[in-house]
């Protein structure tokens, strides 16, 4: 298990404010950033953090404080980690939901143009100020990197890396497991220490906490994820100039993820090692499949962290997004689409 962090001070160069977008202007964003100190390079780069569903920015202030202790003395980029509308210090809930039956209102695309705005008005009016033209980094965990993925597809052009941290299987509706009435159903293949009635339980619950239908606090839709992200391994994405993206894919370990799946959900290890491991495994290698082969690293397996990677192991995450920068600086990616 990944030791305690301890309580930290952050660095002086991380701010903490709110915004509100142009298209949702009775409604604020809390945001975090740090300015870069890079020597005014063109173009710019901006590491954004995208959180999952059961966390939020600040689960990301160890990684950026870690960046920023380590570059210092070379140089930063500009990071900016934020609260999605009902999230952590976000209070406000996103206007869109005004008037509609209870978290039915936004969805997935619609946090991922709401992103968008937010990075158009930070960078070129609220905080930098800056015409020169903006390529992104997404950092992201869960749902997270599904926002991730889409952003890189409808806004082509514009993410020139990724790092993602234990994607959320995005075309699932959580039944990873055997279906006892289904008709080629067979116990025999079952683990030897899990009964039919194990099975049922199991698939009942999960889908009562984890399906696409449910409810989450902060209202976020996710019942069209799979039909907007309904591969793994396509499309293929565009990154600035007409290129392909770096991209670092990022796994839990699969023995404390089983281990935390029983404390949480009772959920025997049996099951989570046979049928909910692999099939998780096999969805990040297609991932690597939405850039060119000699750009995508992974899956890199996050020794002993369960699915909130960076919760887990903040020292972790920063050597992998430290990993990814160098990569860009010294090899950026050079074969055109």
């Amino acid at each position: 298990m990944a030791a305690p962090q301890p309580a930290m001070v952050l660095p002086r160069e991380l701010t903490h404010d709110s915004i509100a977008l142009k298209h949702k202007p009775t409604a604020k964003i809390h945001y975090t950033f740090a300015a870069g100190n890079r020597p005014e390079e063109e173009p710019r780069r901006l590491v954004v953090f995208l959180n999952g569903l059961m966390t939020d920015k600040s689960t990301w202030l160890p990684v950026m404080a870690g960046i920023i202790r380590n570059h210092r003395d070379n140089g930063f980029p500009s990071l900016l980690a934020y609260d999605r509308y009902g999230q952590g210090l976000t209070e406000d809930r996103d206007p869109q939901d005004s008037g509609q039956e209870k978290g039915r209102g936004h969805n997935v695309a619609d946090a991922v143009h709401d992103l968008h705005q937010l990075v158009t008005q930070m960078w070129t009016g609220e905080i930098k100020k800056c015409e020169a033209e903006l390529w992104l980094i997404l950092v992201a965990n869960s749902i997270g990197c599904a926002i991730a993925r889409l952003y890189a597809e409808f806004y082509p052009g514009r993410v020139e890396a990724l790092l993602l941290l234990d994607p959320m299987i995005a075309n699932s509706k959580f039944d990873w497991w055997p279906n006892p009435d289904s008709k080629d159903f067979d116990p025999e293949e079952l683990p030897v220490d899990v009964t039919i009635d194990v099975l049922r339980e199991q698939r009942t619950k999960f889908a009562t906490f984890f399906a696409p239908d449910v409810i989450n606090k902060e209202g976020l839709d996710r019942r069209d994820l799979a039909e907007l992200l309904p591969y793994s391994d396509r499309p293929v994405l565009e990154a600035p100039q007409g290129l392909r993206p770096i991209l670092t894919v990022v796994e839990h370990d699969p023995e404390r993820f089983a281990s935390e799946s029983l404390q949480s959900m009772g959920t025997p290890i049996s099951l989570s090692m046979k049928y909910t491991n692999p099939l998780w495994h096999r969805y990040n290698q297609g991932l690597l499949q939405i850039t060119d082969p000699h750009l995508g690293f992974g899956p890199v397996v996050a020794k002993n962290c369960g699915h909130f990677v960076q919760r887990d192991d903040p020292n972790f995450v920063t050597d992998q997004l430290s990993s990814l920068l160098g990569r860009l600086d010294l090899q950026p990616p050079c074969v055109a689409i």
